[in-house]
């Protein structure tokens, strides 16, 4: 047992800056450390489940990320619709301005259907590889590149660029 606390222990503090950087950019920096705190709660009480294979231990970790970030998620949905019966009111989209130069790029990938959204954040805001990127989403490697294609394509057409 003590192995295993040893490689999580690894696991963790190698990831834990891209793992905080990958929730901070989907919820915020005040959401993501309580995030941040169930993945590695998660990840400490799934140790037995971890990968020997760095690489795959970093995606195992990730992939746990993900699914507080999709509970967190329901969540405040569920929470946004209770308050929204509670007012009677219909929901109110909240649209904050952007705070900086990426924002016209930000929204285009936020118009997008949440699974191509998604995929393309996966591999550039976090620098994963489409097939890293596949198996995080729970895809098989050629819908992330088909997806991944239709996702550029609407994003020129969305920012106004020809295709290359």
């Amino acid at each position: 047992m003590k192995r295993a606390h040893v490689r999580i222990t690894t696991a963790l503090s190698e990831s834990s800056a891209d793992l905080l950087a990958y929730l901070q950019r989907r919820v915020g920096f005040d959401e993501a450390s309580d995030l941040i705190g169930e993945t590695m709660v998660v990840a400490w009480r799934r140790v037995d489940d971890l990968p020997l294979d760095a690489e795959q231990a970093r995606m195992w970790l990730f992939g746990i990320a993900r699914t507080a970030l999709l509970n967190h998620s329901r969540g405040q949905r569920r929470r946004w619709a209770l308050a929204d019966r509670i007012r009677g009111d219909a929901l109110m989209p909240v649209v904050a301005p952007a705070a900086d130069d990426g924002a016209e790029i930000r929204d285009a990938i936020g118009r997008l259907d949440p699974d191509l959204g998604e995929l393309v954040r996966l591999i550039h805001w976090e620098r994963l590889t489409i097939v890293q990127a596949a198996g995080l989403l729970g895809i098989a490697d050629s819908t992330a590149r088909t997806r991944y294609a239709r996702a550029k394509a609407q994003l020129r057409a969305a920012l106004g660029v020809p295709a290359s």
